[in-house]
């Protein structure tokens, strides 16, 4: 039973963003109820892991800790990130995603090193390296620009931002654009990408309250918080990702939109990690279709060959290796850094 005596604890990992986002909910709640809360910082797998995170089991290296506490009644609310969670895997039995907050922004944007020349994208020169830990990120940046050296970067952003702007590690960052806002960080951002050269993340600028099952009392005060628009929009864009059921090094992207109509729209792509080849799907229904859609659009994406490319053999890694060697070879790094 809710008691003004005890305050809810509020779970998340403890990087910069994710500690945003609780806070973010923390809020919401504020308006509605004077139960008191605090946030519970919880330190994860992936947040102490700076490798490849497909060997830790994927992204959801940077949830089962979180959901770990909630299952055990250490937490009484786990917040995730809802690009974070992976569609490979279960959910947690006996816990629900109880509301999403209203999507902010969804798209990434290019953030520059400290007195960089440079504003956008197009202008970096050939042999620019930009930094991303993202499969997805990497093979659509390398679809339209080949001749870049797209570099992987891990650490939470603010990490990240130091290395870039210390160490000289790369001219450029590619981060969400809407995270970095409820960092406080979005003075950074010299070029929001448009959907069209950069689609989204599923789940990207979703914050998600994942609850116990049991919990009905709390549910009914959380589930204030969620967004329609936004759970028919995550509905849609995950039925794709787990019918696709690619893992964390999968190069996946979707992105939902509610029409003016209320009727739904979704982009669905596959491809390969270096830009190669492209696979996209763009599927319109009802809103009270949002799941079909999902699994239609990964449907229509099988059908058209993404398997191979969402598991990839060994023979495809040497081909890739071999490209990157390439294009190393053919676009040596010249920029001033």
């Amino acid at each position: 039973m809710l008691s003004d005596a005890q305050p809810l604890r509020i779970g998340t990992r403890t990087s910069p963003m994710a500690m945003a986002q609780a806070r973010l909910v923390r809020d919401h709640l504020a308006r509605t109820t004077e139960i008191p809360t605090e946030i519970v910082g919880v330190e994860t797998a992936g947040d102490r892991w700076y490798g490849d995170l497909s060997e830790l089991g994927g992204k959801g290296a940077f949830l089962r800790e979180v959901d770990r506490r909630l299952l055990a009644g250490e937490i009484d609310i786990a917040v995730h990130s809802v690009k974070d969670v992976p569609g490979d895997e279960a959910e947690p039995e006996g816990t629900e995603f109880t509301a999403y907050l209203r999507r902010q922004e969804s798209l990434d944007a290019l953030v520059l090193r400290k007195g960089s020349r440079y504003r956008t994208l197009s202008e970096l020169p050939p042999g620019t390296r930009v930094g991303t830990s993202a499969v997805r990120r990497r093979g659509q940046i390398l679809k339209h620009r080949p001749d870049l050296h797209v570099v992987r970067i891990r650490g939470n952003v603010n990490q990240r931002l130091d290395r870039m702007d210390g160490e000289n590690t790369c001219e450029g960052l590619v981060l969400n654009a809407g995270g970095l806002a409820r960092a406080e960080l979005g003075d950074r951002i010299s070029q929001v990408i448009p959907r069209e050269l950069l689609c989204p993340a599923v789940g990207a600028g979703v914050v998600g309250a994942r609850l116990r099952s049991e919990d009905t009392e709390l549910a009914a005060l959380v589930r204030g918080l969620d967004d329609p628009d936004t759970r028919l929009a995550v509905t849609a864009e995950r039925a794709m990702l787990q019918r696709l059921q690619g893992d964390c090094g999968s190069p996946v992207a979707g992105h939902c939109t509610v029409e003016e109509d209320g009727s739904l729209s979704l982009i669905g792509m596959v491809f390969s990690d270096c830009g190669g080849t492209f696979l996209h799907e763009q599927g319109h229904r009802p809103a009270t279709e949002a799941w079909d859609l999902g699994e239609g659009v990964a449907e229509a994406l099988l059908n058209q060959g993404a398997r191979p490319l969402l598991t990839p053999d060994r023979r495809a890694r040497e081909e890739r290796a071999a490209m990157e060697r390439r294009a190393r070879a053919q676009y040596p790094r010249h920029a001033p850094w």
